[in-house]
């Protein structure tokens, strides 16, 4: 499958977990901005995807990300990083949400695993959607230093914050 065609609605990815169900089979399901991907989030998705038969990745549309993290991000759109996470063989569909947290996305799909980065265990958006039909949650170890918010702060630490394209 291209990551053209890996990257779906929320209603197709729901079919496609009710066939996974039917076969007995789970479909898990993360979110995040992915906005410069790093070792950090392919370690996690790796991980993700051993948690279950096919991995689904919600990924917060450029709206969201500007209220959630500010006017400076995203640094790469949309388009761009719902393609880059299909390209990843770990990556089985991706789905771009507009809202602030995937809750309305998971109640949509409802995946048999969730799974969050440990730095989430005080609140999972869609635990009780998830647990409440018969799924469960799976917190995640991070890998230290490795964020995209360090890797800004390093790319400006060099740069200075200099316009000019480095290439």
């Amino acid at each position: 499958m291209s990551p053209e065609q890996k990257i779906m609605s929320a209603k197709q990815v729901r079919t496609i977990r009710d066939k996974l169900f039917a076969e007995g089979r789970q479909l898990v399901f993360t979110n995040g901005c992915f906005d410069i991907l790093h070792r950090g989030h392919v370690t996690y998705l790796t991980f993700a995807r051993n948690q279950g038969d096919a991995l689904c990745v919600g990924i917060n549309s450029d709206g969201s990300v500007r209220r959630n993290k500010g006017d400076d991000r995203p640094i790469n759109p949309e388009e761009d990083r719902a393609f880059v996470l299909a390209s990843l063989a770990c990556v089985d569909y991706v789905v771009i949400f507009d809202d602030d947290e995937p809750y309305n996305l998971i109640g949509k799909i409802i995946p048999q695993v969730l799974v969050k980065g440990k730095d989430w265990a005080h609140y999972v958006s869609g635990r009780d959607i998830v647990e409440g039909n018969g799924g469960h949650v799976v917190l995640a170890d991070m890998v230290d230093g490795r964020s995209t918010t360090g890797t800004i702060q390093r790319i400006l630490k060099v740069y200075g914050g200099n316009d000019q394209d480095h290439g």
